[in-house]
């Protein structure tokens, strides 16, 4: 059953990497940006674990000779510490007051459903219900928009706090 997804995995994995690595290098140009303001220096890490967790994702479901319970077992710990990161990082940055950019409660809903998505899938897996792949696959290609966005509200966020 894993076979058929490899090329899924592959692109989705690949694509997570690289856009992890991407976003890294913008937070490099502007560090001091990001670690003054709370809300900056929580998305960033949001953003960072959320592409990891993707590309870790994929990874494991790349490897040979592993059944689905297995796989399940291995995103629902992967996916609990991921929902767990994306939650403290949005209730820390709400908390500061700092920046409110993209700090809605849409936001917060909107990504907490991507990564319970992923949770749910696992879950199945776990169950053994091969349906569960199809529910992370889709919760990984939303949240992968979702990440993107954030990146989008980082980077707007840090360049308009000066201008105020």
């Amino acid at each position: 059953m894993l076979e058929q997804w490899n090329n899924f995995f592959v692109m989705v994995g690949g694509g997570a990497a690289a856009l992890a690595g991407l976003i890294f290098v913008a937070m490099s140009i502007n560090p001091e940006g990001i670690i003054r303001n709370t809300t900056h220096k929580n998305r960033a890490i949001n953003m960072l674990s959320g592409f990891s967790a993707i590309f870790m994702a994929c990874s494991l479901a790349l490897l040979g000779n592993q059944t689905l319970l297995a796989l399940g077992i291995e995103w629902l710990f992967l996916w609990l510490v991921a929902t767990a990161i994306f939650i403290r990082g949005y209730v820390v940055a709400i908390m500061s007051g700092m920046s409110s950019i993209g700090l809605t409660p849409s936001r917060l809903a909107g990504g907490t459903m991507c990564y319970l998505a992923e949770v749910i899938g696992a879950i199945l897996l776990i169950l053994g219900h091969s349906s569960g792949l199809y529910i992370a696959a889709v919760g990984a290609v939303v949240l992968f928009a979702f990440l993107i966005s954030g990146a989008w509200l980082l980077i707007i966020g840090i360049y308009e706090e000066p201008a105020k």
